[in-house]
């Protein structure tokens, strides 16, 4: 039996010992300070047998942007169980409490990066936002079948980066679902951080942004550098050209994400760009005038995201378009979300009440979690046989309000 309690700041450095172990990870002594000076400002809980610490959960202080609104949501982060206490009921001990204490914090919403997609959904959690890994032929200039902005490109040193990129980036974040808040020691030690935590070949961060000096700026790029691998090629394997790896881009319209993507893909001594984790519906897939330079590579589930009070969830985002529906909730770890309600929304607000009425739409939280933000569509559940339409129609009007002008997306990685 394991004692599930709160890890104190002088139990830190067991718990990164055992996310190490878990993890199969080894960091060098500037990683592991980033790592303990990170717990010290989460939350933290831990599953103790006897003295020994043998499972562990950190949650970071959060919030999230949801269709027109901004909700304080804990991100998981360092989930890890001991080899030794593996299927003993420890992750699911964890998980109970972490869920009871964002429920007591009136924290209607949760979220997590799964290290193993197949874990959490029976916690849940539903695959909320979906990212792209996008690339770039660049060993020829990017064609375009718009005008980029030609207003002025400069570089920004990273020590002043912040203060012109942190609020351009809030005010992206509030546009689109599915972005969490970043502190100042977050973008100074992962998003600005001189060394890459993965990478050690790649360079420190680069930042340009575009517009007239002393105007707000139109958009900025982040990204870093890899040189072309002339070991490689010297060994007889097959020439890698210089990378450029965006992190992230913002723009306020097309052409200034245009003349951004071009700037980069013009970068000297490099044939390729690398772009993790962008929105599926990012306007370069349509607006590059040559889908084989511009190619979808890979593309994957992002952010998880868990209702922890159905209602409030509900009635605290924003709506596209009326409906009314009785909805049969399942939820196995929260009871209190489970039954069969009247959700009535629309662009006035939303009411989530108890009902007798038969169900329209039969479905689990996980799969409303998944719906929540937008990003995925009800009628796609359905399809797939995971959410029970009873009465024609009833998911494709769900879809209609729960949609948002733009898919929800975050790289914000914990």
């Amino acid at each position: 039996m394991v004692d599930i309690r709160e890890v104190p700041e002088a139990d830190i450095d067991r718990a990164l010992e055992l996310a190490y172990l878990v993890f199969h990870d080894r960091p060098e002594e500037e990683g592991r300070a980033k790592h303990h000076a990170l717990l010290t400002r989460c939350g933290r809980i831990g599953a103790y047998d006897g003295g020994t610490l043998v499972g562990f959960m950190a949650a970071h202080d959060f919030r999230l942007s949801v269709p027109g609104a901004d909700l304080p949501c804990p991100g998981l982060t360092f989930v890890c169980v001991a080899p030794t206490h593996r299927r003993r009921g420890v992750l699911t001990a964890l998980m109970a409490e972490q869920l009871r204490r964002a429920a007591a914090a009136g924290s209607p919403i949760a979220a997590l990066w799964a290290s193993e997609a197949a874990i959490y959904g029976r916690f849940g959690y539903g695959g909320a936002t979906t990212g792209a890994t996008i690339e770039i032929d660049s060993t020829r200039p990017l064609a375009l079948r718009i005008a980029p902005d030609r207003r002025p490109l400069r570089l920004v040193d990273r020590q002043e980066a912040l203060a012109l990129i942190g609020p351009f980036h809030e005010a992206a974040r509030a546009a689109r679902a599915g972005r969490p808040t970043r502190s100042p020691e977050r973008w100074t030690e992962e998003w600005l951080s001189e060394q890459d935590e993965e990478d050690e070949e790649l360079s420190p961060p680069r930042i340009i942004v575009l517009g007239e000096p002393g105007e707000p700026i139109a958009g900025y790029v982040l990204y870093r550098t890899k040189p072309e691998d002339d070991a490689g090629a010297a060994a007889g394997r097959t020439r890698t050209p210089g990378l450029v790896r965006v992190d992230e881009l913002e723009a306020d319209t097309p052409a200034v994400a245009a003349a951004l993507w071009e700037c980069l893909a013009a970068l000297d001594l490099t044939g390729r760009v690398r772009a993790w984790g962008r929105p599926a519906d990012d306007p370069l897939l349509h607006f590059a005038a040559d889908r084989d330079q511009v190619r979808i590579t890979a593309q994957f589930p992002a952010l998880w995201l868990r209702l922890v009070d159905v209602r409030a969830a509900l009635a605290e985002r924003s709506w596209a378009a009326p409906v009314e529906l009785v909805l049969e909730v399942t939820d196995v770890r929260l009871p209190a979300n489970a039954g069969r309600f009247r959700l009535k929304a629309g662009p006035g607000g939303a009411t989530y009440d108890t009902a007798r009425a038969a169900a329209d739409l039969t479905l689990d939280v996980r799969e409303l979690a998944a719906c929540y933000l937008g990003g995925t569509r009800v009628t796609e559940l359905v399809a797939a046989g995971l959410v029970a339409e009873h009465t024609p129609g009833a998911a494709a009007a769900l879809d209609a309000a729960l949609r948002t002008p733009l898919l929800p997306h975050t790289a914000d990685e914990f």
